[in-house]
């Protein structure tokens, strides 16, 4: 990527030559472009929120700026690209949605989300930080950004405007107004949010979810899900049991009621969605026992250590539609299960995810289907 500053050699992780996503796109550009061309100040404290693979505090780190993302696979790039830049270890702070944010901003660089609503929660949170003099700078393609998203900014922060768009990327610019006084109440903030699951779902029919914002479908169950409530299988004994790629933990929780005796592994990528899984456990006085971890998949699992994989895997990287996400998974669950586990999973008929078990485990077996969507289970022989 050419920058102000320089070249930078940029990669996604985890790297895969055979992966010809970049790690930027136009809207980092043109945000580099415009803090070097209107010569905005960087002496103070830069947070940068939402970086999609660390490509703007990788040319912003000798300014040590704060990096604040939802991302562990994001957090895990930054911190591959900084080392490719040559860049000191501490010189980009790295924290993630979940972490008490800088107490003073004085740059906010925001990458605008897919999530509106993890937008709206992380503006609030940061915004006691934000001051008068702050410079408050957002980017992102256009299709990305929506008159939502301005009213959103606009709401929390101040008045805002956009930039004229340039090869479909635009900026967004946003004046604080002057802050409250000291005594003054903070905007109220809705996240985490929690709503009691419909019934005909099995084990978690009428039980508490909590999704914390950003999460899929936070405000209600998606159909998805759903259909494969319907369709879990049983687990008995001292099993292990990985909720893989597991959102708001609705999924490994219904496996826990139905056996107290399981340990259930939920496994994200998401800072957001691992808390939310845990805080949907907890809010159901669930029996047994769990462990709640943010990572890439099953990575580090150890081999032939699991029983059981549920998997709704997304099919998509951002705005990018592709596979390689779900292939990673099933190659993970093939590696981490025991001879005789097995991995179900649920997915769009349209997917063709039958075709990537049998060439992965050698089969593939219909538990169930309908119009939409298809609960296909895999045993590691």
């Amino acid at each position: 990527m050419t920058t102000p500053w320089g070249e930078l050699a940029l990669a996604r992780f985890p790297e895969d030559p055979r992966n010809r996503l970049r790690a930027w796109d136009a809207s980092d550009e043109y945000l580099l472009r415009h803090l070097a061309e209107q010569g905005v100040p960087l002496s103070g404290t830069v947070v940068v929120l939402g970086d999609r693979w660390g490509a703007l505090v990788t040319a912003l780190a000798e300014h040590r700026p704060t990096q604040i993302t939802d991302s562990y696979l994001a957090q895990e790039a930054t911190r591959a690209n900084l080392a490719r830049a040559g860049v000191e270890t501490g010189a980009v702070r790295l924290l993630t949605t979940q972490d008490p944010p800088p107490g003073r901003i004085d740059v906010l660089l925001v990458r605008v989300p897919k999530s509106l609503a993890l937008l709206e929660d992380q503006l609030l949170r940061l915004a006691p930080g934000v001051h008068e003099g702050t410079v408050v700078v957002g980017t992102g393609m256009v299709k990305e950004i929506h008159t939502s998203t301005l009213k959103l900014f606009e709401r929390i922060l101040g008045p805002t405007r956009t930039s004229l768009a340039e090869k479909k990327a635009r900026l967004i610019f946003c004046t604080p107004e002057p802050t409250p006084g000291p005594n003054a109440e903070p905007a109220a903030n809705p996240w985490p949010y929690s709503y009691e699951l419909p019934d005909g779902i099995g084990r978690v029919s009428g039980r508490t979810v909590v999704n914390h914002a950003g999460v899929f479908c936070a405000d209600r169950l998606d159909i998805g899900t759903r259909f494969l409530l319907r369709h879990l299988p049983r687990s008995r004994g001292a099993e292990r049991v990985v909720d893989l790629g597991c959102g708001n933990g609705v999924v490994g929780t219904a496996m826990a009621l139905g056996n107290p005796e399981a340990e259930v592994l939920f496994v994200d990528e998401s800072f957001q969605a691992v808390a939310s899984a845990e805080a949907t456990y907890k809010a159901n006085g669930v029996p047994g026992h769990a462990e709640f971890r943010v990572g890439d998949g099953l990575a580090g699992v150890a081999a032939g250590s699991v029983d059981l994989v549920l998997n709704n895997p997304p099919f998509h990287s951002h705005q990018a539609t592709t596979d390689a996400t779900a292939w990673r998974m099933f190659t993970g669950a093939q590696r981490a299960l025991r001879p005789g586990g097995e991995l179900w999973v649920i997915g769009n008929r349209h997917l063709g995810y039958h075709v990537k078990l049998r060439r992965l485990f050698g089969n593939s077996e219909l538990v169930a289907s309908d119009p939409k969507f298809v609960v296909l289970r895999a045993v590691k022989k």
